[in-house]
C-alpha cells in the first residue's frame, strides 16, 4: 500500500511539470497563437532557474528567474508573429531550437554544480493520514499552485468577462479588433502569460523535480505539453487530468523496476511518448470533434485594418 502511496505522490509530482506547460499553451491557443518554442523556452527556463538557485540558494528566486526567462522569450515570439505576422510554426520551431542549443552552451559549467539541501514539505495533521497523507499532502507548494491555476484559469476563461474577450479573439480577431478591442496586445498579454507558466514548469524540472541541471533534461515534455492541449479539447480541467495521466505513465517505469518486472528499461522510457502518440491518433479519429473545440483562429495570423 505504502509504495503505491508513492507512486501517486510521484504521478502529482511528475504531472506538475507537464500541468504548468499544458496551462500556459492553453492561454496562448485560446488566443489564437501556437507556441511550438514551448520545449526551448523550458530549457532556458530550467538553466536559468537552476543557475539562479545556485548562486542565490534560494528555491524562490529560481521559480521567479525561470518564470521570467520564459516570459522574456515568449515575448519575443510574440513580437515576432503578432506585429511583423511572421510564420508562427517557423518562428516557434527556430525558438525551440534556439533555447535547446543555447542552454546546452549556456549550462556546461553547472552540469557538476549541486542546489543545497531540499526542503520538506507537509501539511500538517493532513500528512498522517494513511495513504492519503503519503499521496496527496507532502507535497511541494507548486503542485498545489498548479491546481490552483487550473481552477482559476477556468473561471477566468468562462466566467469573466476578460475570458470571453480572449476567448473571441481566438475565434474571430476582425470581429474583436471591429468591437474597439487591442487584440494584437491582448494576444501579447496572452503569449507572455502562456511564456512564463512554461518558465516555472521548466524551473520547476530543474530546480525541485530532478534537481540538478543536465543537457536537454526537458526530454520532450515541452511537446508533450503541447499535445496535451489538444487531447485536453483546450479546457484547463482536463489539462490537469492529463498532466497527471502523462506524469503516472511516466513514473509507471519506475515503479515497475522497483517491484522487478523484467521489461527492459529501454522500452519503460518509451511508455510516455507512446502514451502521447497513441491518444493524438484516437484524437484524429475524429476531426470534426477537435475542430469544434479548437480556437478557430489558431495559427492564423491577425492583419489589423486602420
Amino acid at each position: 500500500m505504502e509504495s503505491w502511496a508513492l507512486q501517486a505522490a510521484a504521478t502529482l509530482n511528475a504531472g506538475t511539470v507537464l500541468a504548468l506547460a499544458g496551462l500556459g499553451l492553453l492561454i496562448n491557443e485560446r488566443a489564437g497563437i501556437v507556441n511550438l518554442g514551448a520545449e526551448g523556452i523550458m530549457l532556458m527556463a530550467a538553466f536559468a532557474g537552476f543557475a539562479t538557485g545556485v548562486h542565490t540558494g534560494s528555491d524562490l528566486m529560481g521559480f521567479l528567474a525561470g518564470g521570467a526567462m520564459g516570459a522574456v522569450l515568449a515575448a519575443t515570439l510574440g513580437y515576432l508573429v503578432i506585429w511583423l505576422n511572421a510564420n508562427q510554426y517557423a518562428t516557434g520551431l527556430a525558438l525551440s531550437l534556439f533555447g535547446s542549443g543555447f542552454s546546452a552552451f549556456a549550462g556546461i559549467k553547472y552540469t557538476q554544480e549541486k542546489l543545497g539541501p531540499r526542503p520538506h514539505f507537509e501539511i500538517p495533521g493532513l500528512s498522517k493520514i494513511p495513504f492519503l497523507g503519503t499521496a496527496l499532502f507532502k507535497q511541494h507548494p507548486m503542485v498545489y499552485l498548479a491546481i490552483a491555476l487550473a481552477v482559476v484559469i477556468a473561471w477566468f476563461l468562462y466566467r469573466s468577462r476578460s475570458g470571453l474577450v480572449l476567448r473571441a479573439i481566438g475565434e474571430n480577431p476582425e470581429s474583436a479588433h471591429a468591437l474597439g478591442y487591442p487584440v494584437r496586445r491582448i494576444r501579447l498579454a496572452a503569449v507572455v502569460t502562456g511564456g512564463a507558466l512554461c518558465g516555472l514548469a521548466g524551473a520547476y524540472l530543474s530546480v525541485i523535480y530532478t534537481p540538478l541541471w543536465v543537457e536537454g533534461m526537458v526530454s520532450g515534455k515541452g511537446w508533450i505539453a503541447l499535445a496535451l492541449t489538444t487531447f485536453a479539447t483546450w479546457r484547463p480541467g482536463r489539462i490537469l487530468l492529463g498532466a497527471y495521466l502523462f506524469g503516472g505513465v511516466t513514473m509507471l517505469q519506475f515503479h515497475l523496476q522497483g517491484q522487478g518486472v523484467q521489461i527492459p528499461s529501454q522500452f519503460l522510457t518509451m511508455l510516455p511518448y507512446l502514451a502521447t502518440i497513441a491518444v493524438l491518433v484516437l484524437i484524429s479519429r475524429n476531426p470534426a470533434w477537435i475542430r469544434a473545440n479548437m480556437p478557430a483562429s489558431l495559427g492564423k495570423a491577425f492583419f489589423p485594418e486602420g
